[in-house]
Formats: C-alpha cells, structure tokens, sequence
C-alpha cells in the first residue's frame, strides 16, 4: 500500500497567482523570488514528524541486532503508513496462520463447517514445534475450535497441518490473496503458503532431495539433534553420505529454502491482509464487503482469538507499553522471528484522545540475524518501545 503523503496544496496555488502571466506561461522565466529558491516546496517534508524519528530509533536498533529488520506500520483511521525495508521479500514463518483461521472461519460463515466439528488426530499429522495437540494420541478427536485456538496463540503446527488439511491448501492461499486485494494490496507480494511439514521437507530438501519423502515423525527426531549436527543426523537417517549434500549445514539449506519464495512475502502485503481484518468494523465497500470475504463477525472472531496470543510475550508487545491491546500473531524459524497485528488504544485512553490520530494501527515486523532468540525479542521489544516513544501510534 502506498505511503499516505500530506502535501499543503494551498501554499502552491498562492505562489502561483503572485507570479506574473508570462511566468505563470514560462517556468523557465527569472521574476522575483525575494531571495527564496523557486522549488522550496519540493523539499518540504511530507511526512509526519514522527517517521524521521522512527527512523533514527530503528537504525540504531538494528546497529545493536546486528542483523536485519523490517518494520511496517500504518494507522487504519487516517491511512498513513511508514516502511522499513518493508517492501523487501522476509520470510513470513508463522504468519502465516492467520489466513489459515481466515479460511477456517470462511468455512464457518459459509456454513461448510463448524467451529466444533471434531478432527482426528493421525500419526502422520504430528509436526515438530510448539503447542499441546503433539500431547495426545493418534486417534483423539479434537475439535476445530481447539485447533484454531492453539494454532494462534501458541503458534502449534500440527494444528495448522490439521486444519490446512481441512480446508484445503489452495483455499488457504486464495483466502489470503483476497485478503490482501480487499485493502487494495497487491497479492503478488505473498508466496505460496505450504503446510508446516512441508516447510521442512523443503529446507531439508535442499541438503538432499531424498528428505522430501520424509514426514513428521522422522522431523521431530532430527530436532533433537543441535542445528549444528542436523545435517549429519539426515545423512544417518537417509543412509548417504553428507558429502552428497547440496548445502553444507543447516543455515545453509534455511537460505536456500527462503530464496524459493515458499512463506514469503513483503511486510506492505502482509500489512494489507491484517487490515482487512478491521475493515468490516469500519464500514467496507461493498466491493470489499463481498460474499467471499469475511463477514464482521467472523473477522471480530479471529481478532480475539489473537488478542489472547500468548507466544512472544517478549516482543513488540513488551515494548508497546500499558494501554494499547494488540491482537497478534508470532513467527519464528532459523535466525528468523516476526510478529504481525493490530494495536488499539484501550477505550480509557481512546475516550480522551483524537480517534484519527490513535489508531488502530497495523504494525509488522520481522527480523533476521543472530542465531539467539533472545537478542531477537530484545530487538523486536526496541521496536515496539521506539513505534510508542516517536509517536507512530499517537501520543508518546
């Protein structure tokens, strides 16, 4: 989505009718400028005062990361929108769990299914990672309600897996193609979204094609092993030889897994899917508000299961302060972390400030660099903290 720029019309036009006909016909023609440059009005900042300082605060973030970061941010009441290597491709990892609850809850609205309507667990569903689904037995019925909300809020992938299989990948897809293009984005910025176990086919893949034959259970074991040994854990499991492989460790074969485009995709376009969340609550048009798309109750369903998002406790969330609730998402791979919603002052607040100003705001960030955790969600706190202290979500 384009940057929302202020430009003053009015002093333009003044300038204009001072000067003299043949100036006004010719451009080129000297006249009187009372000692100011004729193009001043080119070199006006257009921007808000806070973004200057937003980006002075996010350079020195990314100094002490050392590594990189993306932020996006705009405020969905007046469309202003700021950008940090936001239109660069960054490797979405577990945003991408929003669009999957999205088509889940499409489903729900078109009636094809119901929120407790009961799945059963498989051994070939479990999938590495996060989440209490992996804690029962293959063969349990669980519920598409439970699903959902482990899959949001503590980011579990063999929920995802569960549900993606539900509803089908290629209407995961389409769900958040059209969910971009409903807040004028373009949904040609998000790659093709893959289910969690295929993720790991794909980074394994490129160490040697063998281990896209692999399932989840034969993942789960190699995490067991330090990234730093994983790649001779493959070897054993294939029975190859490492020296076969395609990359020469694991960080490698991450790289060469994100350059395929697979999960991902700008931080703009993946802005624009979060805003079509709120949109319904703030008068679509009937375009947007079309039967294919969300209704609002449906969209007010999945803001609140992300409001009770419980993963990344330590990023962006941490430095946004009291007052402000923010229904969000978290991400996290190799070297790799993101978080992704939308912030709204609470209604104490909100009540004594200019409801244009304060939001709500979709802000999304993702990082890429050390191999800690912890100096990602120290970073992505300085974010949140620099987003609240220059004045991008309103009064400091």
């Amino acid at each position: 989505m384009a940057l929302a720029l202020l430009i003053v019309a009015f002093p333009i036009v003044a300038l204009f009718n001072v000067l003299p006909a043949s100036a006004q016909a010719d451009e080129t023609n000297e006249y009187d400028t009372n000692g100011y440059e004729t193009s001043w009005y080119y070199e006006v900042d257009k921007r808000s005062a806070w973004q200057g300082d937003l980006t002075a605060r996010l350079q020195a973030i990314e100094g002490v990361f050392g590594g990189q970061l993306g932020v996006y941010v705009q405020n969905l009441a007046t469309g202003e929108a700021y950008s940090w290597r936001a239109d660069d491709p960054w490797y979405l990892a577990s945003l991408i769990k929003v669009p999957v609850a999205a088509q889940v809850l499409a489903e729900r609205q078109a009636g094809t299914l119901t929120l407790d309507e009961r799945l059963t667990l498989a051994r070939s569903d479990f999938v590495d990672g996060a989440g209490p689904t992996n804690w029962h037995d293959p063969g349990t019925p669980i519920s598409i309600r439970y699903l959902m909300e482990q899959m949001i809020t503590v980011s579990d992938n063999t929920a995802t897996d569960m549900l993606i299989d539900r509803v089908g990948l290629a209407a995961v897809n389409a769900r958040a193609r059209r969910m971009i293009a409903a807040s004028g984005g373009d949904p040609s910025e998000i790659g093709p979204i893959t289910k969690l176990v295929g993720v790991r086919q794909g980074i394994y893949g490129q160490l040697h094609p063998d281990a896209r034959a692999l399932g989840g259970m034969d993942f789960m074991a190699l995490r067991q092993h330090a990234v730093s040994q994983r790649a001779q854990a493959l070897a054993r499991v294939l029975e190859v030889s490492a020296d076969t492989f395609a990359q020469p460790d694991y960080d490698h074969a991450f790289d060469a897994y994100e350059a395929t485009g697979e999960n991902v995709g700008t931080l703009s376009a993946y802005g624009d899917l979060l805003a079509s969340l709120y949109g319904a609550q703030q008068g679509l048009s009937q375009e947007q508000d079309g039967p294919d798309n969300l209704d609002a109750e449906q969209r007010q369903a999945l803001l609140e299961v992300m409001r009770r998002t419980s993963s990344g406790k330590q990023r962006l969330k941490a430095g946004l302060g009291e007052g402000i609730t923010f229904a969000h998402k978290t991400g996290t791979q190799q070297r790799r972390s993101c978080d992704a919603g939308i912030a709204l002052r609470e209604q104490a607040q909100r009540e004594q400030a200019d409801i244009n100003a304060d939001g709500p705001w979709v802000i999304v960030s993702c990082m890429r660099g050390p191999a800690a955790l912890s100096a990602h969600e120290r970073a992505m706190a300085s974010v949140g903290e620099a987003l609240r202290r220059s004045g991008a979500l309103g009064r400091p």
